[in-house]
């Protein structure tokens, strides 16, 4: 599908806009950031292994009933999706204790989670995306009760797939962030899911197989992304 025009450029993706309103080109690039930006890269080819990783997931999403935006893969680096009108609020589910939330609580990281804990953040660099509760997003108009009701649902149901899926390939689905949008008044999974925005161990020796290799300088992060890829049935 021909692309019209760049109607968001991210840390890491582009979306351009389409002679069809209903359909955008997300793009995946090779650029890498964290810490809200402060450290920032290009690795070799993490463009096409990311938008590779998320196709085979959106898909393994479908089948299990979760609609999503993606349309279908256009090429090594772009995938056609939905237009949807984004809720700019995060849903992050943890099976693990990692991250933000071991600093603070101040708990052993890799601390199984049961229930797994379930957190909303607003969706803003600037503020560094910070923690909110139902109450807030209410308040402020960002979704109503009905739709913070169906963003729960539909991130847990996610989370009953692929802790399955990564499980079959001897990883540990630790934590991870969603984003949703909304078209026709429908609820749908939007963004994208792959090891940047998750959290994944080897089962056997807990070694970090995601973005945190690149948060904590440990090396290999592509050739990890692909391994992970591998292991649950990713062709790249």
């Amino acid at each position: 599908m021909e692309k019209t025009g760049v109607l968001y450029a991210g840390k890491a993706k582009t979306i351009h806009t389409t002679a069809d309103k209903s359909r955008m080109v997300m793009e995946f690039r090779n650029d890498t950031s964290a810490f809200d930006g402060e450290k920032m890269e290009a690795l070799e080819d993490k463009g096409r292994v990311n938008n590779l990783f998320n196709a085979f997931i959106m898909e393994k999403l479908k089948a299990a009933g979760v609609k999503t935006h993606f349309i279908e893969r256009l090429s090594d680096t772009e995938s056609l999706v939905q237009n949807l009108k984004m809720l700019p609020v995060e849903c992050v589910v943890r099976n693990r204790a990692a991250g933000s939330l071991v600093r603070r609580l101040g708990v052993a990281e890799g601390q199984e989670l049961s229930p797994p804990v379930f957190e909303f953040f607003l969706k803003n660099d600037e503020l560094h995306d910070p923690m909110i509760n139902d109450y807030h997003i209410t308040t402020f108009g960002w979704a109503n009760e009905e739709q913070i009701a169906q963003m729960k649902a539909l991130t847990f149901k996610v989370n009953e797939v692929l802790k399955q899926l990564f499980a079959e390939g001897d990883l540990i689905l630790v934590d991870y962030k969603l984003e949703f949008g909304v078209v026709d008044g429908e609820i749908l999974l939007g963004d994208e899911f792959s090891p940047d925005g998750c959290r994944l161990w080897d089962a056997k020796t807990m070694e970090k197989m995601d973005k945190d290799r690149f948060r904590q300088g440990l090396g290999e992060v592509v050739k990890s992304y692909m391994e992970v890829g591998e292991r649950i049935g990713v062709t790249f």
